[in-house]
């Protein structure tokens, strides 16, 4: 009897744990569920010490309706994708990414952020911001940086300078983010920084002088020699020329941002925008939980390039040039939503 007692006691403690193990894994699937749910997107969103990242803030946030902005933002990632998909032939060229690729994404290790930068597109405050950020108390004040300094590679870490996992690592768990800007507007921009300016003279030496003696005909030599005076009807010759193409990438000031920034192959988690950079940069401020004390710098700037400006440079354009041109450019414009411009007089 004794013996019968003992084994149905034994079979009892079994069923229990049996019972336990079950329940325990119920839970877990449950819990793994209600992860899923409240973020599809499967990124590893750790926190950080005593904080939410970035990452669950945009895409688990406390409250449940999404606000306007976070609806804006959705839509412009989804016109990204959209856009790579229709044009998977010429947006997706290259299927892996080298970590010279990565030059341009800037790391803030303490916030989980990442910051593509675009020359022409506010890339001296971002830049500014992200050493305040990153910098652990050397830096408060954003403007009290200088712009040159700003520039320094050594003042901020990109990730190309990481390991291929601590690569991988930080494009699956922190928040990526760039700002654009209208491509012709941004081009105009560029020319006028680069070639109208007296005080730029590498740029004169190194592009004024190759798109002088490649698009003006009967040059002066001093013109060869300093390169300082070209015309945007040349700087748009040399553009498009597959010559130019053919010979070396684009200097990042007139590259196209879908070659700098790879939004085809890195998930961007927000697209700023030059025409809303206030608004859009306090949001990843906000989101990185830094709004109270650091707020986007704003100041008035009168030289600013405006769609008006740009309107008169093009006028000098010929049709076929503006067609060409905007093909050059076509998958920003695309990409980011971006419309053909009133002005342009396309083929």
């Amino acid at each position: 009897m004794k013996p019968a007692l003992l084994e149905v006691m034994r079979m009892n403690r079994i069923c229990r744990m049996v019972l336990a193990t079950c329940f325990g894994s119920f839970i877990l699937v449950i819990f793994y569920f209600q992860i899923m749910r409240r973020n599809p997107f499967g990124v590893d969103i750790c926190c950080r010490k005593g904080s939410r990242s970035p990452l669950q803030e945009l895409y688990n946030p406390i409250q449940l309706e999404l606000s306007n902005t976070a609806i804006l933002h959705q839509m412009r990632r989804d016109q990204v994708t959209d856009t790579c998909r229709a044009n998977s032939a010429m947006s997706r060229k290259r299927r892996v990414l080298t970590p010279n690729d990565l030059k341009h994404l800037v790391v803030d290790e303490d916030h989980e952020l990442i910051y593509c930068y675009v020359p022409k597109v506010a890339c001296t405050n971002w830049k500014r911001l992200m050493m305040v950020l990153s910098g652990r108390g050397k830096y408060s004040d954003p403007m009290e940086i200088p712009a040159n300094e700003a520039h320094v590679s050594a003042n901020l870490k990109t990730l190309n300078q990481y390991s291929i996992p601590e690569i991988n690592h930080r494009l699956k768990s922190y928040m990526k983010f760039l700002f654009v800007r209208e491509p012709f507007e941004r081009l105009v921009s560029a020319y006028r920084n680069k070639f109208t300016q007296k005080y730029n003279t590498s740029f004169h030496k190194r592009y004024g002088t190759k798109i002088i003696r490649r698009q003006r005909k009967n040059a002066t030599q001093e013109a060869l020699r300093k390169g300082d005076d070209v015309k945007f009807e040349e700087f748009v010759a040399y553009l498009i020329d597959p010559h130019t193409q053919r010979e070396e990438p684009f200097n990042e000031h007139w590259q196209t941002v879908y070659s700098l920034c790879h939004p085809c192959h890195i998930h961007y988690d927000l697209v700023g925008k030059y025409e809303t950079l206030e608004e859009d940069s306090n949001y990843v401020l906000q989101l990185a939980g830094v709004s109270g004390y650091l707020k986007f710098p704003t100041y008035a700037k009168s030289t600013r390039t405006t769609d008006e400006m740009t309107t008169e440079f093009f006028q000098n354009i010929s049709a076929e040039h503006q067609t060409q041109l905007y093909e050059v450019y076509k998958l920003d414009f695309l990409m980011f939503n971006y419309s053909v411009p009133n002005y342009l007089k396309l083929d």
